[in-house]
């Protein structure tokens, strides 16, 4: 027999013979029992109601069983009984109050604190805002102390007279300055000393002569500032290089083989640099010439005069500045070993003194 589905039509309710079809789900011991029996009593399959509420076989067999652990949330729960109620055409309403009462709700809202610690701390805040509070204006009130104690009254000046040159004849406020001193003694620089003798030993030249001073060459390039290695040095090593390139502000540096393959790209940083390898045929490439600087076998060769410049014309003048400064260093030689030489037949040593006749002897 069918289960009451709810409230009658009222045209029903008029007729005095109207009676109930079935006992209503109210009437069941549990939830579980009236659902299993309204399923039994409307010939439908599990596997059908399933299809037809949208709810798994499994959580249809648990409200018939009163299975709550194996229920998903209380939300969907729920909702499973309203429609597991609906497609039996049972009360819903009445369905999900049953629901409630026998699977009641044991998630406990959270409560205000209680205790012993909690009205401790209640009974203690006033103290300790007050405590906190004293200690914050002792900090100020020091702080304020400090800086007037520090403050000073003002007082007058120190200077008993005034002196004349302060008068009001000194109008201009120029003040005249007389010749500048000498250094004192203990800060001067002694004279370099120079032993007798020695100077005439060794160079072959004597430094009192004024005419055996060796003639100074006038050929002779200035001494240039060499090479300084001021960050990363890239490329070959330092024994198998003539040429150096140098950043001397943030630049990019590429250098291009003859069928115009990059073999170094770099942007270089201020005081990075490149070495050369001997003998390499390449093309040396940057953004701004002037902000890289070329060293010749270690000395200053001055910046770069284009964009592109062919590597073998940088070999060429290190070889070309190798080879002055190897006949430079000859010629000062040469003129030192002929300087030595006017020197000593100017001066020629002095012939040993003869050794003493001995008598003969018996």
């Amino acid at each position: 027999m069918a289960l009451e589905a709810g409230q009658a039509p009222d045209e029903l309710r008029i007729h005095s013979d109207w009676g109930d079809p079935g006992p209503s789900i109210g009437e069941a011991a549990t939830l579980g029992e009236g659902l299993r029996r309204a399923r039994a009593a409307s010939g439908k399959s599990l596997a059908e109601l399933a299809a037809e509420t949208k709810v798994h076989t499994r959580y249809l067999v648990a409200l018939e069983q009163n299975d709550w652990s194996s229920l998903p949330s209380r939300v969907f729960a729920i909702g499973y009984v309203r429609a597991y109620a609906a497609a039996l055409l049972l009360d819903e309403q009445l369905a999900i109050e049953r629901f409630k009462r026998e699977s009641p709700d044991t998630s406990v809202p959270l409560k205000a604190p209680i205790g012993i610690a909690f009205e401790d701390v209640r009974r203690q805040s006033p103290r300790i805002i007050a405590g906190v509070a004293v200690v914050v204006l002792a900090v100020i009130g020091w702080n304020v102390f400090q800086r007037i104690s520090l403050v000073r009254a003002p007082r007058p000046s120190d200077i008993a007279a005034v002196p004349k040159a302060w008068g009001e004849d000194d109008a201009d406020g120029q003040i005249a300055l007389g010749a500048p001193l000498a250094a004192p003694p203990d800060q001067t620089t002694p004279a370099l000393y120079i032993t007798p003798g020695l100077e005439a030993e060794l160079t072959g030249v004597d430094p009192a002569d004024p005419s055996a001073a060796a003639p100074v060459a006038t050929d002779q390039a200035p001494v240039q500032k060499a090479f300084n290695p001021r960050g990363a040095v890239y490329g070959a090593p330092a024994t198998a290089s003539q040429v150096v390139i140098q950043a001397r502000k943030a630049g990019a540096l590429v250098v291009r083989l003859g069928d115009s393959q990059a073999l170094f790209a770099r942007q270089m940083a201020a005081g990075e640099a490149w070495r050369a390898p001997l003998g390499l045929s390449a093309t040396v490439d940057v953004s701004d010439p002037a902000a890289f600087d070329v060293y010749l076998n270690g000395e200053y060769g001055g910046p770069l005069q284009a964009v592109l410049t062919p590597l073998s014309q940088l070999n060429s003048r290190a070889d070309q500045m190798a080879r002055q400064m190897a006949d430079a260093q000859a010629r000062m030689q040469a003129q030192a070993e002929a300087a030595r030489v006017a020197a000593a037949r100017a001066n020629p040593p002095a012939p040993a003194p003869a050794a003493p006749a001995t008598a003969p002897t018996n």
